[in-house]
């Protein structure tokens, strides 16, 4: 599995975990719900900042957004 489809994985386990929709999430990060799509489905890596700012709003550990690479 690509390192993009797996971090997608993880952030879209995470916000179902947090009750988050898509939109919802993408408000909190000022990005558009389309944007949370294309990071869940591995068609977009974000930039690190959204990584760290993702773990915030999902109240994780950036670690925790990386879980399962190799």
């Amino acid at each position: 599995m690509r390192v993009a489809e797996q971090f997608g994985r993880n952030v879209s386990e995470a916000r179902e975990w947090a009750g988050l929709s898509q939109g919802e999430l993408g408000e909190r990060l000022s990005l558009r719900r389309q944007e949370i799509g294309n990071i869940e489905v591995g068609a977009r890596c974000p930039r690190l900042d959204v990584v760290v700012r993702l773990a915030e709003v999902l109240e994780l550990q950036v670690r925790d957004l990386l879980y399962g690479f190799e």
